[in-house]
Parts: C-alpha cells; structure tokens; sequence
C-alpha cells in the first residue's frame, strides 16, 4: 500500500510503501517516554520504498535495552516525530510512526510490540465517557 504523509506543521513530507498487515503498538517504554503517550503506533516501510520529499528532520540516536541504537527522526521545526531505523550500514526498516501517514485510518494495528510494558489501564478505555470535541 503506497501512504504519504508528514509532520503536523508541513516542513517534512514523505511517501512510502507499506505492508498494512504489518502495522503494530508498540508499548515499549522508550516509545512511551518519547512519545509523551502510553504507547506509540507504527508501520515498517523497507529503505527502498521510503522517500522524504521535503525536510530534513532532526535525528535523536537513543540506546535500547539490548543495546541497539536507533535513530529517532523528528521535525526541528515542530517535533513531529516521523521514524525511527537502526543506525550504521546495512539495509534499514523505516518504522514510520502512523500518525504522520495521511492513510492512518486504513492502516488499523494488526499486533502489539513490548505487551510486557503496556499500561494496565488500557483494556478499560471501550467504558469510558466519550465526547465528540475537547471538553476541557
């Protein structure tokens, strides 16, 4: 599935191709300290079907508990965070964070990621009041 998509204020855009079968939640705690969220959704998208065309975003390189390094990629202007990939050589995997795709409606997540470090309070959130616009 071809998406496109970008940061919230427009200084970066991209396009890609995705496997909609592969969208996840990821619970991990780096995704929910970096996210400010309780977790963070996400798509992979091989390096040779991933495009910025417009932006150069600003990469923050954080250490996980494997040891790995990702490369967390953001806009300098708003912060939007728009991927994370592996650092170094070799080929890389864009986990395109799916709240930047303009296709996110269509790309519903198929798995959860570090299920260990989701919040408890999660499976509660179906009873909960809902209001159409911001109430506060």
């Amino acid at each position: 599935m071809k998406i496109d998509g970008g940061c919230h204020c427009g200084y970066i855009t991209y396009e890609a191709e995705v496997d909609p079968g592969k969208a996840g939640i990821c619970h991990c705690t780096d995704c929910q300290t970096l996210s400010g969220s309780a977790f963070r959704t996400i798509v992979p998208a091989p390096e040779d079907t991933f495009t910025l065309l417009a932006g150069e975003p600003k990469i923050y390189v954080k250490t996980g508990d494997s040891g790995a390094k990702r490369a967390q990629a953001f806009c300098p202007e708003c912060g939007s965070a728009i991927y994370a990939t592996s650092v170094g050589d070799g080929p890389k995997v864009y986990n395109i964070r799916l709240g930047t795709a303009r296709q996110r409606a269509a790309l519903p997540p198929r798995s959860h990621y570090w299920f260990r470090s989701a919040q408890r309070w999660l499976t509660g959130l179906d009873s909960l009041p809902k209001f159409e616009k911001q109430q506060i």
